[in-house]
């Protein structure tokens, strides 16, 4: 269990830093940066997903 609770911690943090660093490429024009870094992030949410669930039949 605590193995999945720091997944997903870990997960959300680098959620939260793509998304800054996503913004800051946008800004200064880096757009296929940007691209690349959504991807990442849109890559990261169903791993997160995953391991929700799995947590959640293990506990019922």
């Amino acid at each position: 269990m605590k193995f999945n609770f720091y997944a997903l911690l870990i997960i959300l943090l680098l959620n939260i830093v793509i998304t800054q660093h996503i913004v800051h490429q946008y800004y200064f024009q880096n757009y296929m940066n940007s691209i690349i870094l959504t991807v990442v992030n849109l890559l990261l949410f169903p791993l997160a997903i995953y391991i929700y669930k799995k947590d959640r039949k293990r506990d019922a």
